[in-house]
């Protein structure tokens, strides 16, 4: 009991150390944003090519007249999570696959964010830069993200040994070496959904404390600390993230945030066994990035559109009229999926 409540402290520490740091992180962060011009462009144009004219109208307030509105804002939080995790939480076999994956989501989306911030000239890369959306190109992205996803589940499976997939109400599913597609699949697909779900002021935020929170309370019941440590970090983090970011954000964490979130986020599911529970606890990040898909295909195969706009936050917006309301409405979906993803852990429905 004295080893459960020490760990517990210690938690509690690195998450408390967390928003303290990203606090005392953001004066800085702001002085060089503002210093060196990090402004966000907004898109013009969909992956698929026509005009966003639904999108424009809806987010004309946040660009308009001088208003600068700065994006990057995620370099603090994964400066914060791997400065206390280095210092207080530092684990070869449940922490050291985790920070990669940030740091390696932070890559991916820095480079995304310095394309659309400055351009293409400043890394002379033209041929990466996707036309309208003001950043990489989708393939481009698909690539890098799945190249990295790949990586860590060669590591996942060859270093730590993981080979096998919980299912619910079954025995154990044992892939072997069939883990590390399966792996790279839940990096991809998470890093995604939250960089889709990043769009209106605090809700990729908001969200992602419920999934961090959920995932934190799993491994803690599973004794994995480390790794419940490091959710718990993210937790203090985001929430300082928050304090910012709620409506009217001062500034955005951009692609730099949402892929090194989404894809730890993705990461943290599969060392704790919880690949099924995934898309429940993360449940509104799926149904945003699905509503683009199913956008995108039906524009593809049918010719037409069958939201106003994607994701569905933008067409919630269009029909609601208020940010505030819809972010507010799809926290609280976020929080009973997460509870609900984290009872059948914890009731061992999952097996996990």
């Amino acid at each position: 009991m004295q080893e459960f409540i020490n760990e517990m402290l210690q938690m509690l520490l690195t998450a408390s150390l967390g928003f303290v740091l990203a606090m005392a992180l953001t004066p800085i962060y702001t002085f060089f944003a503002y210093k060196y011009r990090f402004w966000k462009k907004q898109r013009t144009e969909s992956t698929t090519g026509e005009k966003l004219e639904v999108f424009t109208k809806l987010h004309a307030h946040k660009f308009k007249g001088q208003r600068h509105f700065p994006t990057m804002a995620g370099i603090v939080s994964v400066v914060a999570i791997i400065a206390i995790t280095l210092l207080f939480n530092w684990s070869r076999a449940q922490t050291w696959l985790i920070g990669t994956a940030l740091i390696g989501g932070a890559f991916l989306g820095l480079v995304d964010d310095i394309i659309n911030v400055y351009g293409v000239n400043i890394l002379r890369v033209g041929f990466l830069k996707s036309k309208g959306a003001a950043g990489l190109r989708a393939p481009v992205k698909f690539l890098m993200i799945t190249a990295l996803g790949l990586a860590l589940g060669w590591f996942f499976y060859f270093r730590l040994g993981y080979n096998i997939i919980p299912l619910p109400f079954f025995e154990p599913w044992h892939v072997g070496i069939w883990i590390i597609p399966i792996f790279a699949f839940a990096v991809v697909a998470t890093s995604n959904a939250v960089n889709i779900t990043d769009g209106l002021d605090g809700l990729a935020g908001g969200l992602l404390v419920m999934a961090f929170m959920a995932f934190g309370t799993i491994a803690v019941v599973q004794g994995n600390y480390g790794i419940a440590g490091f959710c718990w970090t993210c937790v203090g983090v985001l929430i300082a993230y928050l304090w910012f970011n709620v409506y009217p954000a001062r500034f955005m964490m951009g692609d730099v945030g949402s892929f090194a979130f989404g894809t730890a986020l993705g990461v943290v599911a599969m060392q704790l066994g919880c690949f099924f529970l995934l898309p429940i606890i993360c449940g509104v990040f799926v149904i945003e990035a699905g509503s683009s898909l199913i956008q995108i295909l039906s524009k593809k195969i049918f010719g037409r559109k069958v939201f106003p706009s994607a994701p569905i936050h933008q067409t919630l917006l269009l029909k609601w009229g208020s940010e505030t309301k819809v972010v507010a409405r799809l926290w609280i979906i976020g929080g009973i999926l997460a509870m609900v993803g984290m009872m059948m852990a914890l009731g061992g429905i999952m097996g996990v």
